[in-house]
């Protein structure tokens, strides 16, 4: 992950401070009154960033009570500035003759705050408690197993391993009751603020402003969503009816019946957006032996975090990137200290809006974490490119695109690869008699996070709009999961129950769309890069390394940041002004094929 912007709970604290920063707005603000407020604007917050940056950097890497006090003192300053300049851009916005630059950032800084309070005094005080109160329900959640409470993170990891249906039953019923039901009024309360200052900003709700971010209109992005999810339905419904028969050849129709959905505790994660977990129960057998392990032929090449990070940067100075800065290897965290805590949460850093660039991680030498690193560095690498462009359009075109950047060149860790960077002997690669089970592992970890990370924010442009009222909360969750992913809960729902309060992002409010966009995204650029390569085998087996050309063409993207309309990045990289999952299609292909046979004369869809 990108590092994220401060804690909407921070925000709302900032508001309280607010008039220490007013500025007079004109109470007919002309083009050159906005054109002189955006600059002030920008160097305001540029300077800004750069303390900020390095503080929340040593917050996250030397965690003591001093270091939280001094983040939070810093962000309430940086944040009550923030606010301040969304509520005044909202004025200048109505200036007339706006040129196309100063109205696309005067819109970035309406639009960047989560949650915004009202102007009214006390609601920013009354925010700030709901979203601290629910943030410390979950981070202090705990669900129970046998009997015995155990927490959030290890309750995840539980899920993944344990296959008595009875005791996946009590871990997912006590998680969600125990951390959703209780803060289901303090949600109806913080969605009314956070409308009442959405429109201070001059739009219909907090849906509508988190959709006006996309360079069209709020109401066109629904739709736009609707559209890549049924590109994508077709290959989803093929793994539900395949994971579900194999699920009931497990469990039995008691547990998991033939037909309907699937109960959703079964498929080896909380919410059932990943499904890579319960891989061994649905692997036909031999099918997942790919005939290495890239964790084993690291730790027999020697490597260690370091040299890790080295080849993942070799794959990025293969397409004729420059390599990072001296500073990266010095001031990145790539192992966790012994003698402090740290967050360990890998993310990628850009402190001085230039070339300070730094990962945090705590790496294992592992498969994983050679993934992870691969993706990470291609944050690092998209600020990097756009590090050029005025401090508004230092961002990814999209707020998915940054996310994608990373997740497609981690696609390309492929045994190809592998061989060109002397990890695989070439004699070992595995021949086509592999990739079923290849891409089937890979499909239960992607497939199943389309439609949730899509229904996610459904559900809360819903709620948001008032389409969805506080009292049917959890059956428009209910149904919109039946919908969209065909699963249910293992227990009957009610509405003393809040199951979507039991999902971090919700009551933190983090947008959820950037992740439904990158899932759709990284095919998407992943296929540009392999046609522009001339790769003609079948499109998982591609890696574009060492392909300066490739590597011209995506920085040529990169560097456009923010400035432009997502559409014309796409375009600059991809040849293409629509985003489409038809890539994302193509790359399982051979799996939907194998899928389609497998379910001959069973029953489809829910």
């Amino acid at each position: 992950m990108i590092r994220t912007a401060i804690s909407t709970a921070a925000l709302a604290c900032a508001l309280a401070v607010v008039p220490a920063f007013a500025q007079a707005v004109p109470a007919r603000p002309t083009a050159a009154d906005a054109d002189a407020f955006v600059a002030r604007a920008e160097k305001q917050l540029f300077d800004s960033s750069v303390d900020a940056g390095r503080m929340e950097w040593i917050n996250a890497t030397y965690i003591t009570e001093d270091t939280d006090a001094l983040s939070a003192k810093m962000n309430g300053e940086r944040n009550a500035l923030q606010v301040r300049l969304a509520l005044d851009a909202a004025k200048y916005a109505t200036a007339p003759g706006l040129s196309p630059g100063t109205k696309r950032k005067l819109d970035l800084m309406r639009g960047s705050i989560t949650l915004p309070a009202p102007t009214r005094a006390g609601a920013a005080t009354e925010l700030a408690g709901l979203t601290t109160k629910m943030s410390s329900i979950y981070g202090k959640g705990r669900g129970t197993l046998d009997g015995k409470p155990i927490n959030g993170s290890d309750i995840e990891a539980a899920m993944g391993t344990e296959r008595d249906p009875a005791k996946l039953k009590e871990m997912w019923t006590s998680w969600h009751d125990n951390v959703g039901t209780s803060m289901r009024g303090d949600y109806a309360k913080m969605v009314g603020l956070a409308n009442a200052g959405s429109r201070e900003l001059g739009y219909k709700d907090v849906g509508a402003m988190w959709r006006s971010g996309y360079d069209m209109p709020a109401d066109a992005f629904g739709p736009t969503t609707d559209k890549l999810w049924k590109e994508i339905e077709p290959l989803y419904q093929s793994l539900h009816t395949y994971v579900r028969w194999k699920l009931n050849e497990k469990y039995g129709d008691a547990v998991q019946p033939k037909t309907g959905p699937i109960r959703s505790d079964l498929l080896g994660n909380m919410w059932g957006q990943d499904w890579s977990k319960i891989y061994d129960l649905v692997a036909p057998p031999g099918a997942g032996d790919l005939g290495y392990d890239v964790g084993e032929l690291l730790a027999a090449k020697g490597y260690d975090p370091v040299k890790m990070v080295k080849a993942g940067e070799g794959f990025y100075s293969s397409l004729g990137l420059a390599p990072m800065p001296d500073t990266f290897w010095t001031r990145s965290q790539f192992v966790k200290p012994q003698d402090r805590e740290v967050i360990c949460h890998a993310s990628a850093w850009d402190i001085d809006n230039k070339d300070d660039l730094r990962i945090k991680m705590c790496i294992k030498v592992d498969a994983v974490d050679f993934s992870v690193i691969h993706h990470e560095l291609g944050h690092n690498y998209y600020q990097r490119a756009y590090n050029r462009q005025p401090y508004l359009y230092l961002n990814g075109a999209n707020d998915g695109f940054h996310e994608a950047i990373g997740d497609f060149v981690a696609l390309s860790i492929t045994p190809d690869y592998l061989v060109k960077i002397g990890l695989l002997d070439a004699a070992k690669v595995p021949d086509e008699s592999k990739d079923v089970g290849l891409l089937l592992r890979s499909a239960l970890e992607k497939v199943p996070g389309v439609p949730w990370t899509l229904l996610v924010d459904k559900w809360r442009w819903g709620v948001f709009s008032g389409g969805v009222p506080e009292r049917g909360y959890q059956g428009a969750w209910d149904a919109l999961r039946l919908q969209y992913q065909g699963i249910a809960p293992p227990v009957k729902r009610d509405e003393t129950r809040f199951d979507p309060g039991a999902k971090y992002h919700i009551p933190a409010g983090v947008p959820y769309a950037r992740y439904f966009l990158a899932r759709i995204l990284q095919f998407q650029f992943y296929k540009a890069a392999c046609d522009q390569a001339g790769w003609t085998g079948p499109l998982h087996r591609c890696s574009f390394y060492g392909d300066k050309a490739v590597g011209a063409k995506l920085n040529a993207m990169l560097e456009m940041g923010q400035s432009k309309p997502w559409q014309d990045a796409l375009e600059a990289f991809t040849g293409s002004r629509e985003m489409s999952g038809k890539a994302m299609v193509e790359y399982f292909a051979p799996l939907k094929t194998w899928l389609d046979e497998q379910n001959k004369g069973r029953p489809g869809g829910w």
